[in-house]
Formats: C-alpha cells, sequence, structure tokens
C-alpha cells in the first residue's frame, strides 16, 4: 500500500488593516480547505492560535497569517488563489509556498514550476531549488516586500524519510491508539504544556497538532515501509530550548536520512545515529527569512531487498 506522503506548505501573512483572520467563520475555512481536496477532522483554539486537524494534514490560523501543509494528492495551489480572492491580492502582506518532491510524482495534479505561474500572475516573487534533482528536493517561492519577517520568527522542519525501529514498526500495526503513539514519541515531555489534537488514521497513518499561547507544533507520520515519511514542523526555538526535540525524535524513529528546513534557525545534526551530512546550503531571502536546509544520512548501511514485481 502507497500513500504520498510529502507535503506541500503555504505561509501566508495579511495586512493587519484587513481583519482578524480568527474571526472569519468555520463554513469559510470549510470551504478554503476543500479546494485542496481536504476536510477539516477537528479544531481547537486558545487566545492566540487555531488549529485544525485536516484529512491531509493541518491549517494553523493567527490573526494575520496561516499556516497550511497538505499531503497525497492535495491540490494546494487551488486552495492559496480561492485564499487570495477571498482576502484580496492587496491584502497580502507575504506569501512562501513549498513543495518537497513527490515519491510518484506524475499522480499529482500540476507541478511546482506550474503552481507558481499561476500564482506570479498575480503576486511577483522568486522561486528556487534545493537539493538535487536525483534525490530529496525542495522548492521554495517567496513573495513580498523587503523585510517583512522580524528575526525572531522562527521556523523549524524536520523531514524523515524510511523511518525504522521499534516505535516505526508499532505505526505499522493494526492496532494503535493516539494516547499510545503520543507515549512513544515522548509529546508530554518534548511539548510540555500543549494542548494536542491528534488523529489515527485507516489503514495506516498518524497526525497531531499542538498550540501554546503563539507556539504550534504539527507532526504527520506516513508509515508505510516502502516509502515511510514523517513531518515535524515548528515555530518553537529549537536552539533555546532546554530539550534537544530533533534529536529526541531522530533517536525514536531512526530514520535512514533526513532533512533540517529552518527559517531564521539553523539546527545541527545530533551526534546518534552516527550520521554525514550531503549537502547544505543557507540563503537570505528579501522577505526577511534567512532559510537553510541541510540533508544527512545515517552512517551504518542499509541491506536492500528486491522487490519483485
Amino acid at each position: 500500500m502507497f500513500f504520498e506522503g510529502s507535503e506541500k506548505k503555504a505561509e501566508i501573512w495579511i495586512e493587519p488593516t484587513s481583519g482578524s483572520l480568527r474571526a472569519l467563520p468555520y463554513s469559510f475555512w470549510k470551504q478554503i480547505v476543500s479546494l485542496a481536496k481536504a476536510d477539516i477532522l477537528s479544531q481547537m483554539g486558545n487566545d492566540k492560535c487555531d488549529a485544525y486537524l485536516l484529512s491531509e494534514s493541518s491549517l494553523f490560523v493567527w490573526d494575520h497569517k496561516i499556516v497550511i501543509l497538505t499531503c497525497g494528492l492535495s491540490t494546494l495551489i487551488d486552495c492559496i488563489n480561492g485564499f487570495i480572492d477571498a482576502i484580496g491580492v492587496n491584502n497580502i502582506k507575504l506569501l512562501t509556498y513549498q513543495r518537497k518532491n513527490e515519491y510518484v510524482a506524475h499522480l499529482q495534479s500540476s507541478t511546482f514550476i506550474e503552481d507558481i505561474a499561476m500564482l506570479r500572475q498575480r503576486l511577483a516573487g522568486s522561486a528556487c531549488r534545493v537539493g538535487h534533482l536525483d534525490h530529496h528536493h525542495h522548492f521554495i517561492f517567496t513573495s513580498g516586500a523587503f523585510n517583512q519577517i522580524a528575526p525572531q520568527d522562527k521556523t523549524c522542519e524536520v523531514l524523515m524519510y524510511h523511518i525504522s525501529g521499534i516505535v516505526a514498526d508499532y505505526l505499522r500495526t493494526q492496532q494503535q491508539s493516539i494516547a499510545k503513539i503520543y507515549s512513544l514519541l515522548q509529546l508530554d515531555e518534548l511539548f510540555a504544556g500543549f494542548t494536542y489534537d491528534a488523529h489515527l488514521f485507516t489503514p495506516l497513518g498518524f497526525s497531531i497538532n499542538g498550540i501554546k499561547d503563539n507556539f504550534y507544533y504539527t507532526i504527520h507520520i506516513t508509515p508505510q515501509e516502502k516509502s515511510s515519511y514523517v513531518s515535524i514542523e515548528t515555530n518553537v526555538d529549537l536552539n533555546h530550548y532546554p530539550i534537544d526535540i530533533a534529536a529526541k525524535l531522530l533517536a525514536i524513529l531512526q530514520p535512514r536520512s533526513w532533512d533540517f528546513i529552518g527559517f531564521n534557525i539553523q539546527i545541527s545534526s545530533p551526534n546518534t545515529p552516527e550520521n554525514i551530512c550531503l549537502g547544505h546550503c543557507s540563503y537570505p531571502v528579501k522577505q526577511g527569512y534567512n532559510i537553510h536546509f541541510s540533508h544527512y544520512q545515517q552512517l551504518c548501511p542499509e541491506v536492500l531487498i528486491p522487490e519483485y514485481l
């Protein structure tokens, strides 16, 4: 069984003069999400942020910003265009659009190049690819005026490929529970004080959102053995946090390789598991983000088993 875990992501800031996004009704977000061929499964909120678990990942809404991630065969670009139509292009302060290469790209309804061609009809911006075409790589489009983002605005993404070990094996069983996965991932320790909302998919898959004040985290796990993929994203400053969250989760999930993508934050890979950095880069974008990318691989060689077709 195959599921495309690789995600598309948008972060959109609006002008404060256009009002609060959190004042918009549930029906608005249901319609916006449906444009990406996704559904809202559940929601929660606090005084700063609303978090929606989706059938295809997550949506977070603050007064003047949204972050949305979608996976599978979702059409996030249609969702973005619908949001721009509803808010008004002149009220879009900043937009970033990311897309990781898919395992089975030909099943997608569009390519990144086609997506940004549509965006550029409405918003001027720049785009780049990070990583080699014959390996894991990421596309990023940014639009907005100079220095929109403050240095303290940080986001860290940890993307894992081919997880292994005891926890990975449990995530592939038919008898799972949210409480057990939460415990195995040690999330009560890693994100202490966060309120969370989680969902188990049938037959496999796990998603969780967590919020605390203005902070969030989201984890999405596609555990299928031949195409396993885990995404972890948070705006917690991992370099000034009492626990090394990235190192802990890497030790628990034991991926064969992983990526770090940091916006205004650079994360160093842990010593365990033993690994080598296969490539890295750092570059600024005019909107105020310094983007850091690095790709790591375990030193321990993987024993490959032929898959007969």
